[in-house]
């Protein structure tokens, strides 16, 4: 249960991954986008590392997906082995401009061999009025960010013979 003005959040994608290639790839995530220094006025905790990537919210329409992009800081902490084999970490991502008037995520990134299983919380701008506002549209851009950075992912940490075709 998310913290009062908090909205939960819960994506995922399944996919077949082999947990040692995965591990490599969040390991070294240069494909997350540059490494980038904390900004003056926000210290993540240390053992966090820092990327200046693009979310993007793709929206669908009957003939084609119109993608909006936003720039973005994710924080990712330290991978974990859990005893079952699986992998988890701590990620954050907040708006890398115009920070004020986005939410700002802080969740956990799970890594299973069948798929990847994103949760979290994010606190809409603009107290009651974000929420409200959230709760009737913002809610779905949230899930539809959210989603398409766990398939980003997917694709980074699936080996390329067990990718799908394009099209399919």
């Amino acid at each position: 249960m998310a913290a009062e003005g908090h909205e939960t959040l819960a994506v995922s994608v399944r996919v077949a991954l082999n947990p040692e290639d995965a591990w490599r790839a969040l390991a070294s995530p240069d494909w997350l986008g540059a490494a980038s220094d904390p900004a003056p006025d926000y210290t993540p905790e240390p053992r966090f590392r820092r990327f200046l990537s693009d979310l993007a919210f793709p929206v669908t329409g009957s003939a084609r997906t119109l993608v909006f992009r936003k720039a973005a800081l994710v924080d990712l902490g330290p991978i974990q082995r859990l005893p079952d084999g699986s992998a988890a970490l701590e990620i954050t991502w907040r708006s890398a401009t115009f920070a004020p008037l986005f939410p700002v995520f802080s969740g956990r990134l799970l890594v299973r061999t069948d798929g990847l299983f994103l949760e979290g919380a994010y606190a809409p701008p603009f107290g009651e009025l974000g929420r409200l506002v959230d709760r009737a549209v913002l809610h779905q851009v949230a899930v539809r960010t959210a989603r398409w950075f766990v398939s980003q992912v997917a694709a980074r940490l699936t080996p390329a013979d067990l990718k799908p075709p394009i099209g399919s």
